[in-house]
């Protein structure tokens, strides 16, 4: 049952205001146009028309091209999901319901269905990963919402810099920790793995943080703390501890596994942006990102970084749970919540175990729920090459760091 002729009318006005506060090309928004018209004539569209309107265009954006410097190509038209449902005042949890909808109903190809799938996989492992992010933050930083810090003021000229506040410290730790999950797709969707690499994430800001000095930033009684952090005459050296440990112990990390993501995928990739020049800082020890000079670049190389990267792969904007309106933005998630992650960590502690001993026996019954009976191998290239590092520390436990007698007999 298609609309009134009067309907069509304020519907297509609507539309035409969306596309231009989005800027949207002549091809997409004509191709999205048809698409709905299609649609429309054989199926009836439940509810706010604009919302299948924005499963249009956002189809048409993916299905074009856009050139690039040196004659390449990059898929999309560099219109930003975010803005689009913005725009269409249309949730992410409303978007994906409808995509799935309309991709149905448009007989999508399968390639394109999956892109939906990940985007929606990867939306629902970035809401779990935010719930934990701001306690284990609020666990070793000074609260902003207790620290009586003032907003930062657009700064004039001559006005001098101010160090950065703890709010914006958290914001740049999302923001970079999206930036690095977002570079690795076997990482990006992976509950665990994305979670190891959060806490990588915040041991990095604590080091940068204890390295410059920053004992505004950081609470006096967190425990991962140099003994004489509250002396006057406290000196940070040149290396901070690692916390990586306390992390996975207070926050049911696998440290392993989260010790292998740190050496092998973040201090890599973040030495690539120390050498591309996107962060600065020291590059010795991947430090000194804080600082006065460095910190206010810093976010502003981050952010436009990921906003290449989002309008590229057509991802949606995981700034958005930064927002103050991120709760009607986001919707009302389902899938996965705070208790998966509990509990894709037993079963991944369960493997890790089983692979080590041969056993299902626990080595330590501190509690049931850690040894829960997996029900479906999670088998990413990340979960291989940490459980074939806990099975080479496994096997080398206890030997010496020099060839034995029997060996060099062997040679001689």
């Amino acid at each position: 049952m298609g609309l009134s002729e009067e309907g069509v009318d304020l519907v297509q006005q609507k539309f035409e205001e969306i596309c231009l506060d989005l800027n949207m090309d002549t091809t997409a928004k004509q191709e999205a146009w048809i698409n709905y018209n299609k649609m429309l004539a054989h199926y009836t569209l439940e509810g706010d028309q604009i919302h299948w309107l924005a499963c249009a265009l956002y189809e048409a954006c993916r299905r074009m091209y856009t050139p690039t410097v040196g004659s390449g190509t990059m898929e999309g038209n560099c219109v930003s999901l975010t803005r689009l449902l913005r725009s269409s005042k249309l949730s992410l949890i409303q978007f994906f319901s409808k995509m799935r909808k309309w991709s149905d109903m448009a007989s999508l190809p399968k390639s394109f269905r999956d892109k939906i799938d990940k985007l929606e996989r990867n939306f629902a492992v970035s809401t779990v990963i935010f719930k934990k992010f701001e306690p284990i933050f609020l666990d070793i930083f000074v609260d902003p919402a207790q620290s009586h810090e003032m907003p930062r003021q657009a700064r004039g000229r001559k006005q001098r810099r101010s160090p950065c506040t703890t709010q914006e410290v958290f914001n740049f730790a999302w923001t970079l920790f999206i930036q690095v999950k977002g570079n690795f797709p076997a990482i990006s969707d992976d509950l665990v793995n994305s979670y190891h690499l959060l806490l990588c994430c915040i041991d990095w800001i604590f080091a940068n943080a204890l390295l410059g000095g920053r004992k505004d930033l950081l609470k006096k009684d967190f425990e991962g703390l140099p003994e004489d952090f509250l002396s006057v005459n406290f000196r940070p050296g040149d290396e901070a501890p690692c916390i990586m440990q306390l992390l996975c112990e207070t926050h049911d990390g696998l440290v392993v596994e989260a010790k292998t993501i740190k050496e092998h995928w973040w201090k890599p990739f973040i030495k690539k942006l120390f050498e591309k020049k996107t962060l600065k800082g020291k590059m010795d020890n991947l430090s000194a990102v804080l600082e006065m000079g460095n910190f206010e670049e810093n976010v502003k190389m981050i952010n436009n970084l990921y906003e290449e990267y989002v309008l590229g792969v057509g991802d949606f904007d995981e700034r958005i749970f930064l927002g103050d309106d991120a709760q009607e933005e986001i919707g009302t998630p389902g899938g996965q919540n705070t208790s998966d992650l509990s509990e894709q960590m037993a079963k991944r502690s369960l493997k890790q175990h089983f692979d080590e001993t041969k056993t299902l026996t626990p080595s330590t019954p501190l509690t049931g729920r850690r040894y829960l009976k997996e029900k479906e191998a999670s088998v990413t290239p990340v979960t291989t090459a940490t459980q074939s590092v806990s099975r080479l520390q496994n096997m080398l436990s206890g030997c010496k760091t020099c060839p034995s007698a029997a060996l060099l007999a062997l040679f001689k």
